[in-house]
């Protein structure tokens, strides 16, 4: 089948929205109709409301290699910025609000670490290869590469591979804080959706009111952050999953979320 453009496949499994970047006989090399797929991927993972968490990950032996240069000449060109009213996959712009447990493997480059980056847990293959190498050809990293790395890695190891462009391994990637856990290639995509099925056994609402906290404390700052604590509580404790949870603790069972 030719598959020139690449394409985006979903799969539901329960709560869990699986997406796969589908170009492989190119290394998943990224291309705007992919991204057009991607956006609405994880834009039906962000509103429908049975979906709770999303797994991404690459078809074939590499997770991707990133832009497929060529194909986005005109996008660059243009200095094109986040569209907020579309879920944007490398959490610059709008974000979305389910967890994302990304599994890589292989070649994964440029936008791939910057996908990777955007979501929240990542799952690595001991064969991954990582390089944010832009500035060898001649632009610089746009998809958060420059902001994430020195979120979770800090400046001196962001720096070290920014502006090196250097090959790093799974290791390194784990050490510096890209990558959460390292596992047998073959094993990334299963051990991501364990990860996702653990999430998805938490309420739902509390799980996305937990990321979004997060996400405004890095965004908008401590106070920002302290100050929507307690209104955000007093909301979930308006919902069915807080009846269900103290009950399930009364009862010593598991608790059996609905997300309302």
């Amino acid at each position: 089948m030719n598959n020139e453009e690449g394409s985006i496949t979903t799969e539901v499994r329960g709560h869990i929205l699986l997406i796969g970047l589908h170009r492989p006989e190119k290394y998943n090399g990224y291309t705007p109709t992919m991204a057009k797929q991607l956006v609405a991927a994880y834009t039906r993972l962000d509103e429908d409301s049975e979906l709770w968490v999303g797994v991404l990950f690459g078809h074939g032996n590499h997770f991707t290699a990133g832009l497929d240069l060529p194909k986005w000449t005109d996008a660059m060109q243009q200095g094109a910025s986040p569209n907020a009213s579309h879920i944007d996959v490398v959490g610059l712009g709008r974000a979305c609000r389910k967890p994302i447990v990304t599994a890589v493997h292989g070649i994964t480059y440029t936008l791939g670490i910057e996908l990777a980056l955007g979501g929240d847990i990542v799952i690595a293959a001991d064969n991954c290869r990582f390089s944010q190498l832009e500035p060898k050809r001649g632009i610089h990293a746009t998809g958060g590469a420059t902001i994430r790395f020195v979120e979770r890695g800090g400046w001196g190891n962001a720096m070290y591979h920014l502006l090196t462009s250097d090959e790093f391994d799974a290791e390194e990637a784990r050490r510096i804080g890209l990558v959460q856990e390292i596992v047998p290639l073959g094993k990334q995509l299963q051990r991501a959706i364990e990860i996702a099925d653990i999430i998805a056994s938490g309420a739902p609402l509390a799980v996305q009111a937990t990321k979004a906290s997060s996400r405004r404390f890095v965004e908008e700052g401590f106070d920002a952050a302290v100050a929507a604590l307690g209104p955000t509580q007093k909301a979930l404790f308006e919902t069915e999953d807080v009846e269900e949870g103290i009950r399930s603790f009364r009862e010593r069972r598991a608790a059996t979320f609905k997300g309302r």
